[in-house]
């Protein structure tokens, strides 16, 4: 009966209380696990939703820049722009830098683009101070999680930047925060040779300089009732490059940039659940063990082994939700502290409770196990 239950729960309800919430901790990293996935996911296409880009050309033989090394000339662009069906090209790089602070270095993922072109990689809706890059030189575009304010002045390279805008929710794949710099800023970064460099080449008689034309992708998108697969295969096989749809270079950032992480935090969420489902396990026997005496005396009076089950498997179900619950408002509480995005999904959180809900039941077996080998006699014995 429900009233066995709530009377031993009653009895010793601080107990329960502080054993419900370790527990519940222990089940909200596991949502905060999980959220870690999701938030990898989120991040891999924010860049690509935010770029709008239908067809991408890397080099060839390569998997694009955002799983492996790409360079390609910038002048392709035309080349593409002239083809039957595309509507916009441009030329764009991604490069890792490290941004000064007061305190330390930022590690942030810079995006190049040609300012007077077509397609502009950030979202309007993103931009929440400032304003868009204006001048092909030393002007930068900062997400908020950098630390930096509007007019602020860094050295970047060789030359002094100026912060004119911030965004929002602007991130890479691997969770660094985005900045935006002009095309011809970013191939400076990137391709040109520092003096040391080229003092050396000379020295070794090899041709010193620079490439300067160089970008990572060209990206394009396509007009409406063209078949976006079609044009791939046409751009892929004249012009001796690798191309990518949108949706195919998504599947390169979920599969071949983040896959093995994501399989480390499936693997280590299971643990957890696994030592979620030992944890209340042995509390029920624990719990079970504390009280053989009263059940003695049950079985001595005449309470059936099922009444007594009952109540060992109904407390083990009212443990295993208030933990949940507890877990629940744990996680929510914590996740925003993440330096990475943490995405909390309602499925995510029914789906646990479902689970807590059946390891609950199973874990009660291990008192119920001890209930119907107890010996009446030893309420007598005592």
């Amino acid at each position: 009966m429900i009233h066995l239950a709530k009377e031993d729960i009653r009895h010793s309800l601080g107990k329960f209380i502080v054993t419900a919430m370790g527990v519940g901790m222990l089940l909200g990293i596991v949502l905060i696990m999980i959220g870690v996935y999701r938030g990898m996911i989120v991040d891999a296409e924010s860049l690509l939703n935010d770029i709008k880009s239908d067809v991408w050309i890397v080099q060839q033989d390569t998997l694009g820049p955002f799983a492996e090394g790409s360079r390609i000339n910038e002048d392709l662009k035309y080349t593409i722009k002239n083809i039957q069906g595309i509507d916009k090209s441009e030329a764009i790089t991604f490069q890792n830098i490290q941004l000064p602070t007061k305190k330390n270095k930022i590690r942030v993922l810079a995006v190049g683009y040609d300012i007077y072109g077509d397609i502009n990689p950030i979202d309007k809706t993103k931009l929440v101070k400032g304003r868009m890059l204006k001048n092909n030189y030393y002007e930068i575009v900062v997400s908020d999680k950098t630390g930096f304010v509007l007019n602020d002045k860094f050295e970047l390279g060789r030359n002094l930047y100026t912060v004119v805008g911030i965004t929002k929710n602007t991130v890479a794949s691997g969770g660094d925060s985005l900045v935006f710099i002009s095309l011809k800023n970013a191939q400076e970064l990137q391709f040109s040779y520092t003096n040391k460099r080229i003092h050396s080449d000379r020295a070794r008689g090899l041709v010193a300089g620079s490439s300067p034309s160089m970008v990572n992708a060209i990206i394009a998108t396509v007009k409406p009732g063209y078949d976006v697969n079609a044009i791939a295969n046409d751009i892929r096989k004249w012009n001796h490059k690798s191309v990518y749809t949108k949706i195919e270079q998504n599947e390169i950032l979920t599969k071949n940039v983040i896959e093995k992480a994501s399989k480390q935090i499936g693997l280590f969420t299971m643990i957890l659940i696994l030592v979620a489902v030992v944890i209340i396990g042995l509390i029920i026997y624990t719990m079970t063990l504390e009280k053989m005496k009263e059940i003695s005396i049950m079985k001595l009076i005449g309470i059936p082994n099922f009444t007594i089950i009952k109540m060992i498997v109904e407390e083990t179900l009212i443990l295993g939700v208030f933990a949940f619950i507890f877990g629940n408002g744990f996680s929510h509480f914590i996740y925003d502290k993440f330096p990475k995005r943490v995405v909390l999904e309602m499925s995510d959180a029914l789906i646990l409770l479902i689970i807590v809900i059946i390891a609950s039941i199973f874990a009660s077996f291990v008192g119920v196990n001890k209930v119907i080998h107890a010996d009446p006699a030893r309420a007598i014995g005592g």
